[in-house]
């Protein structure tokens, strides 16, 4: 199945919410874990007992794990086959960019399904130009992943390329036009998403590109499931709105956890 029928199956399944795992030090410290790789590797496999199977996407933060090196990166990539291995969606937030080689190489080792580090999905940053993402889609496509693009970051220095304009449009409008046009008509919508911030506020760019849109930001960075209905409106149903430390504060109970994204989940289904 492609990225995109997968994603809608599993929004349909367990609800749009994508929870983050950011193992952050402060996040450690609070669920009293050593700040190192045993406190990481602790962290991540309570989240997977927590969430493997019982919400639709999870989105570790790959640089909270890269900070450890080598072993960091290996507890990555452990966490990433036991998720997928129950079949919740892995959205790896990495966001990468480059040009030719490069760029395929990044594709390899995180979208191709002989990668120890293969994702459902992962995020890249399009300001190398939009072209230069070329091998993210290929792999993807060849592999049935998903690729989130850059779009409307929700950081206050994001409009100073987003929203800068260029032959009429912005920045932004132009990536979310060419992620239309490579989603096409695919049913029930195509493999390629946008990231939309959930604290934006608003946007008078078209959001309609018939593919997911990543909206961090819902929870604890001030986003509500208010902001995400009024700010995605008649696209709503494509919206995977995302929150870390809105949920992971639960923990380290993994029952309380798991709870707590069931609450996210049921909220953003009964409202919109």
């Amino acid at each position: 199945m492609s990225f995109g029928s997968r994603a809608r199956a599993a929004m349909d399944a367990y609800g749009p919410a994508c929870v983050g795992i950011d193992p952050h030090a402060a996040l450690l410290d609070d669920w009293q874990l050593p700040d190192s790789v045993d406190g990481l590797e602790r962290f991540a496999a309570t989240c997977v007992e927590a969430f493997a199977g019982h919400v639709g996407f999870v989105k570790p933060q790959s640089a909270f794990f890269e900070r450890f090196g080598s072993a960091g990166v290996a507890v990555l990539e452990r966490t990433i086959q036991d998720l997928r291995h129950t079949g919740t969606l892995v959205v790896l937030d990495v966001k990468r960019g480059d040009i030719g080689s490069t760029a395929a190489a990044y594709a390899e080792a995180y979208l191709h399904e002989d990668s120890p580090m293969c994702a459902d999905a992962i995020t890249v940053s399009p300001f190398l130009g939009f072209g230069s993402l070329e091998p993210f889609f290929e792999v993807a496509e060849q592999h049935d992943g998903g690729v989130f693009v850059l779009a409307l970051t929700s950081n206050q220095e994001g409009p100073e390329v987003q929203q800068a304009v260029s032959d009429g449009s912005t920045v932004a409008g132009r990536v979310l036009a060419q992620l239309k046009a490579l989603n096409g008509d695919q049913a029930p919508m195509g493999p390629f998403g946008a990231v939309v911030g959930a604290t934006i506020g608003s946007t008078e760019e078209d959001l309609a590109i018939n593919g997911p849109l990543l909206a961090p930001g819902l929870g604890a960075q001030g986003g509500t499931v208010d902001d995400v209905a009024r700010l995605f409106g008649s696209v709503a149903d494509y919206v995977l709105p995302s929150t870390s430390r809105g949920v992971l504060a639960a923990g380290p109970d993994v029952t309380a956890l798991r709870d707590s994204a069931a609450q996210v989940n049921a909220e953003l289904v009964r409202s919109l």
